[in-house]
């Protein structure tokens, strides 16, 4: 029997999850014709506890909506000290690089106990975006509160050393 050869990436269609994408506060609010858009670009998975999700300067090329479960944010530094940045859990946000050039992620991203999210193709989304700008203003305000919360995480761990 002849098996006909799998679709291109691009072609392949990504299982809809617009129930927990809908639930989740990063999309409250959302039209439900932007909604379906991010649904067709996501899927659900779960990462074990101790599972690496993602290093700094890997391609950053996707997000996370969170669901479950807790993920810590840490960055090595030059003496090879792992710091921690944050720690993030349920119905926050796990990653922006994606969004950005150099498209590359700034932190490493490691669960610390079993965690359920909604992954969303940030490079598909990001296309959708530059064809629909009423999509991707809603995006990009999302992202950029998501980047003040990393920002203010930063900010005070710097407070807490120079005490």
């Amino acid at each position: 029997m002849k098996t006909e050869p799998a679709p291109p990436h691009d072609q392949v269609k990504i299982p809809k999850v617009l129930e927990p994408i809908r639930e989740h506060p990063f999309l409250h609010g959302l039209s439900q014709e932007h909604l379906e858009i991010i649904a067709d670009c996501a899927m659900a998975t779960k990462f074990a506890a101790g599972e690496q999700i993602f290093r700094e300067g890997d391609p950053a090329n996707r997000f996370y909506l969170i669901k479950s479960g807790r993920i810590i944010l840490e960055r090595t530094g030059n003496e090879g000290v792992v710091k921690t940045i944050q720690i993030i859990g349920p119905q926050d946000v796990l990653g922006w690089s994606w969004l950005y050039p150099p498209f590359y992620w700034h932190f490493d991203a490691r669960a610390l106990e079993e965690t359920e999210a909604v992954f969303l193709y940030g490079t598909r989304i990001r296309e959708f975006c530059e064809q629909n700008h009423d999509l991707g203003y809603e995006v990009m305000k999302r992202i950029a509160h998501v980047l003040i919360n990393r920002l203010l995480a930063a900010r005070r761990d710097l407070a807490s050393e120079e005490i």
